[in-house]
């Protein structure tokens, strides 16, 4: 069993987006995907890395026709548990890095809100990307999700003090980018990692978004807000999150592409 196969078997995702500060991640990414489908006439949507189906069975209920992919089979089989036949969406297992099973420009948007966590070096970043565009209609949109350098630097490294350790494991560069593995499961990158993958691509960025921004630095109060305090701070978040000077400190981003 790999280390993300590990991982997922044990760890609660669908829980996680469905804390108040999990909502403000999905709620947040859910405003933008919906933004770029309203732009679209009878979207066709595809999602690779698709989890327990957060998403994709939340689309499909609203009636658009989903195509979700999951490597993990534990995610696939909690996805599929929640459908109850009525929902226009094909779940099936494969990989980020391998969407031959679909032909070029079949979808609207393609959505990989998972899988850019866990692919360690550029080359693999740069296929699963090529893949999700290659599957893109010209002018159709690509959405990616990463998980960024600072917020763990901040919260895991001093926050839970393990500068010491890191840095006995050469884990730390000079500049402070943190150095993942698989066994990490997580890998995380800056803004301009991800301006550098974008430039290899026949792609144009329309945002790049902070998908949780400054919440997960503050969940213990998030989760404790009331329902009006919680919607003042959505509405908060929502007016920031599209500033670039504050993207890099978000722990997650989401990078909105238009295929040209």
């Amino acid at each position: 069993m790999s280390y993300l196969e590990d991982y997922y078997n044990q760890y609660d995702e669908e829980g996680r987006l469905l804390s108040p500060h999990g909502k403000v991640e999905y709620l947040t990414t859910m405003k933008y995907i919906q933004a770029c489908l309203s732009e679209l006439p009878e979207p066709t949507i595809l999602e690779v890395g698709a989890g327990t189906g957060r998403y994709s069975v939340t689309l499909a209920r609203q009636g658009y026709r989903v195509t979700a992919v999951e490597m993990v089979a534990h995610n696939l089989e909690q996805l599929k548990a929640k459908l109850d036949g009525s929902e226009p969406i094909t779940a099936m297992q494969g990989n980020a890095l391998d969407l031959s099973a679909f032909a070029d420009a079949s979808f609207s948007v393609t959505m990989l809100l998972g899988p850019m966590y866990h692919l360690y070096t550029r080359e693999d970043k740069l296929k699963a990307l090529g893949e999700a565009v290659r599957v893109t209609k010209p002018g159709g949109y690509i959405l990616v999700a990463y998980c960024m350098n600072e917020p763990t630097v901040i919260q895991y490294v001093f926050g839970q003090n393990r500068l010491r350790e890191l840095m006995e494991l050469d884990m730390i560069t000079p500049d402070w980018h943190c150095i993942s593995e698989p066994k990490e499961v997580f890998e995380l990158v800056r803004t301009e990692d991800i301006a550098s993958l974008d430039a290899e691509l026949p792609v144009e960025r329309i945002k790049l978004i902070a998908a949780d921004g400054a919440t997960n630095y503050r969940r213990e109060l998030i989760d404790a807000m009331d329902d009006e305090t919680f919607g003042k701070w959505i509405a908060y978040h929502f007016a920031i999150c599209e500033r670039q000077d504050l993207i890099g400190a978000s722990h997650h981003t989401l990078d909105i592409l238009r295929k040209k």
